[in-house]
C-alpha cells in the first residue's frame, strides 16, 4: 500500500471549505488557559467576550498566531450546559469550526444529508459587519461550526472586542492547523467514516489497519478523510484488540466518549519550534536514542543534521512526494486525552506512518507511568 494519499478526484464539491476557521476547547478557568497558551505556545491575544461585553453566561478569549485561532471558554456558574460538557470530559476540544463561504448552505446541505443539527443558521451583526454561522454534530459531542465571515472585519465576531494586553510573549512559529484528530470507539471508525463521506463529501485518503499500526501491547485503525481540495483533513482512529489497553482505549476511558485527541500544528522550522516550546515548558514525548541509530537508511537523504533531531527526539518519516518531520506533545490536561502535534511537511501528504511503532512505544511507556497500560 502507498503511504503516500491518493489526491481526491475532482468532483462538484456540495461543502467547500477553505480551511480551519478555529478551534473552540470547553475549559475550566479559561483566564488562566490563555495564560497558559500564550506563555507555553506563543499565541497573542486577540479578542474577549463576558459580562463586559454584554454576554452574561460565559467568558471567552480568543488567541492566534498566525493562521491558528483558538478559543477558551468557561461558564459562569455551575448550572450551565458547557459545565457539564467539562464535568465529563474535562477540558477538551467541542468545536472544531470551519471556514466556508456560505453557512446557510452548509447548513443545508449537511443536515439534508443526515447530520444532527447543533446550531440553526444565524447572522450577527455589530459595526465591523456580520457573520453567518450555522452547525452540526460529529462524533460524539464534537461539533463543526460552519463559518461565513467574507463581511466582516472585527477582531473575531460581533459580541466580542479586541483584547489588548502588554503580555504578548513571541510567537513559536506555528503556522496553520494541518489536521485534527478524533478518536471513536470500539467498531466505530467505518460509521464514523462513512458519516464523513455521507453528510460532509470528503473521501478516505489513507487507511491503516491494526497489522500497520501495533506494538506487544497495542494496536489501533485509522483512516484519513480529507474534504475536496484538502484543506481540511481529519484522521479517525479506533481502538484494536491487543494484549494491553491501548492509547485510545485509555483516552476514551478517562475522555469519557470520543472527542478530539490531538490537534496538528505546522511550521517551516520543527528544530527551531520544538526548542522554543521546550524552552517555554511544553513537554513533549520522548524519543529512544536508538531510533536514530539506521534513521538515513530507513527514510533516506534528509536536509537537516542528526544532532538536533537526536536531542529533541524528533521523528522523521517519508513518503512518495517527500518526507516530514513530527513531534508529539504530551497531553496538555492532568486527564490523559488532548495533545498536540508539531509538524514540517518537506513534500510529504501522508501522517508518519514509519513512526507509528516509536510513537507507541512512547506513548506506551507514559500509559504504564499512569498505571493504565
Amino acid at each position: 500500500m502507498s503511504l503516500s494519499p491518493q489526491t481526491p478526484p475532482s468532483v462538484n464539491d456540495f461543502l467547500p471549505l477553505n480551511g480551519t476557521d478555529h478551534v473552540e476547547f470547553y475549559v475550566g478557568n479559561a483566564k488562566q488557559a490563555a495564560h497558559f497558551y500564550k506563555t507555553a505556545f506563543g499565541f497573542q491575544s486577540v479578542a474577549y467576550c463576558g459580562p463586559e461585553t454584554g454576554v452574561r453566561d460565559r467568558v471567552s478569549y480568543v488567541l492566534q498566531q498566525n493562521k491558528i485561532r483558538f478559543v477558551l471558554t468557561t461558564p459562569l456558574t455551575s448550572t450551565h450546559e458547557i459545565n457539564q460538557h467539562i464535568l465529563k470530559h474535562g477540558d477538551g476540544v467541542k468545536i472544531l469550526a470551519l471556514s466556508v463561504d456560505d453557512a446557510y448552505d452548509a447548513f443545508e446541505q449537511t443536515t439534508k444529508r443526515g447530520a444532527k443539527p447543533y446550531q440553526e443558521p444565524k447572522t450577527m451583526t455589530d459595526e465591523f459587519g456580520e457573520i453567518r454561522t450555522s452547525g452540526i454534530y460529529t462524533y460524539g459531542e464534537t461539533v463543526h461550526l460552519f463559518v461565513e465571515r467574507k463581511n466582516y472585519n472585527g477582531p473575531f465576531m460581533p459580541g466580542f472586542k479586541k483584547w489588548v494586553t502588554p503580555f504578548n510573549p513571541p510567537t513559536a512559529g506555528l503556522l496553520y492547523v494541518d489536521h485534527c484528530v478524533g478518536n471513536v470507539g470500539w467498531n466505530r471508525m467505518n460509521e464514523v467514516v462513512k458519516w464523513y463521506e455521507d453528510v460532509m463529501g470528503f473521501k478516505n485518503i489513507l487507511s491503516f489497519d491494526d497489522n500497520q499500526i501495533t506494538t506487544e501491547y497495542s494496536a489501533l485503525m485509522s483512516k484519513v478523510m480529507s474534504n475536496g481540495n484538502g484543506y481540511v483533513k481529519f484522521p479517525i482512529n479506533e481502538p484494536a484488540e491487543g494484549k494491553k489497553k491501548s492509547q485510545i482505549e485509555e483516552y476514551i476511558d478517562f475522555y469519557e466518549g470520543e472527542g478530539v485527541q490531538h490537534v496538528a500544528i505546522a511550521t517551516s522550522d520543527i528544530i527551531t519550534t520544538v526548542r522554543d516550546l521546550k524552552s517555554r515548558g511544553v513537554d513533549f514525548l520522548n524519543t529512544p536514542s536508538t531510533y536514530y541509530d539506521d534513521l538515513l537508511e530507513r527514510v533516506g537523504p534528509i536536509e537537516e543534521d542528526l544532532a538536533p533531531l537526536r536531542e529533541l527526539g524528533i521523528l522523521v518519516d517519508r513518503d512518495d512526494e517527500g518526507y516530514l518531520l513530527q513531534l508529539f506533545t504530551k497531553p496538555v490536561e492532568d486527564r490523559p486525552t488532548l495533545f498536540f502535534e508539531i509538524i514540517q511537511r518537506k513534500g510529504a501528504k501522508s501522517f508518519g506512518a514509519g513512526n507509528f511503532k516509536a510513537l507507541f512505544e512512547s506513548l506506551e511507556r507514559e500509559q504504564e507511568l499512569r498505571g493504565n497500560l
